[in-house]
């Protein structure tokens, strides 16, 4: 790892050049054929950088696709990586390669035909437009059956988080679910919908989404929208967050920003601290000045301080004849 402080990000090569020759030697005498920076790069910048460098260079934004491009398993979910990977993409077809350069014309013509650069270009927004067309009837989809819940009465609960903050542990743990679960990022991609069995609540549907990151690109938020539109039309949110990280509150607040970049900011939440027996927390219930929740301490992978994340939600969403008895 090479660090470099900076007022702003040189122009040409992101880094300045005795650091980018810093880079390169080092990367020399590890044998390394990939640099992966940790921040977004210009197509102009990532083309300099892979001259100077002698090998590949991927920004952030390249890496999380590519994670998730890994990761996707459902139809859905493979649409809506490509559409973020393809206009991702076609923010770099700018005199990217020799083949796409314009090719030499008689006076007054324009050459043999289509450029290389206008046919690259021309095929992604043919294949763009046809993978929003896709997830608009697969969002209209999860628009209808949606509906369908709020007619039959039934409560939308929403797992949101961090990634690899054990949210689909607890999905499997509350709903008796096989949801896959991974110590790696984005081992969630596509949402899952299970009915919660809870005999002293509403019916509730609980949904497992894909984990947030800092910095989350705003390509992958829009091809998302209709999977993250299930924590914007929930009744309440469980914000599930690694209660043993170091960099917890850095995390809380990059989720809190995709939820607000989302429009899912006043749902209402309730939060979830996990993994409390790997950070020394006693499992239990935290309540505000007024009485109601705000936090759960809990163990998704050992199962204590689950039965408290219960019955918080049998306290949110009681059933009628109990509401009518309390009344």
């Amino acid at each position: 790892m090479v660090t470099a402080r900076r007022a702003k990000p040189d122009a040409a090569l992101f880094a300045g050049r005795g650091k980018v020759a810093e880079i390169a030697a080092r990367r020399q005498a590890a044998g390394a054929d990939l640099v992966i920076f940790d921040h977004d790069l210009s197509g102009v910048q990532q083309r300099n950088l892979e001259r100077a460098l002698g090998c590949r260079v991927v920004d952030r934004i390249a890496l999380i696709l590519d994670i998730f491009a890994q990761r996707a398993q459902s139809a859905e979910g493979k649409l809506q990586v490509e559409l973020a990977q393809l206009e991702h993409l076609s923010t770099r077809l700018v005199r990217g390669w020799t083949h796409l350069e314009r090719q030499k014309g008689g006076i007054g013509l324009r050459g043999p035909g289509e450029t290389q650069l206008e046919s690259d270009r021309r095929l992604i927004a043919n294949r763009v437009k046809l993978l929003k067309e896709r997830l608009s009837d697969l969002a209209r989809q999860r628009d209808t059956q949606r509906r369908a819940r709020r007619r039959a009465e039934v409560r939308n609960v929403a797992l949101v988080g961090y990634t690899n903050a054990g949210k689909s542990t607890l999905f499997s743990r509350l709903t008796g679910a096989r949801a896959y679960a991974a110590d790696k990022l984005f081992a969630t991609l596509d949402t899952t919908l299970r009915r919660l069995p809870l005999e002293e609540a509403e019916p509730i549907v609980l949904s497992d989404t894909v984990g947030f990151i800092r910095d989350l690109p705003h390509d992958l938020v829009a091809a998302f929208r209709a999977t993250l539109r299930e924590a914007v039309d929930a009744d309440l949110l469980l914000h599930v967050v690694d209660a043993s990280h170091a960099n917890r509150p850095e995390q809380t607040a990059a989720v809190d920003a995709v939820l607000s970049e989302i429009g899912a900011e006043n749902v209402p939440c309730v939060l979830v601290l996990n993994k409390c027996d790997v950070a020394g927390l006693a499992p239990g219930v935290e309540r505000d000045e007024y009485g109601k929740i705000r936090a759960v301490r809990l163990s998704a992978l050992t199962g204590e301080g689950v039965r408290g994340l219960r019955g918080a939600l049998a306290e949110r969403f009681p059933r009628r004849e109990a509401r009518a008895a309390t009344a």
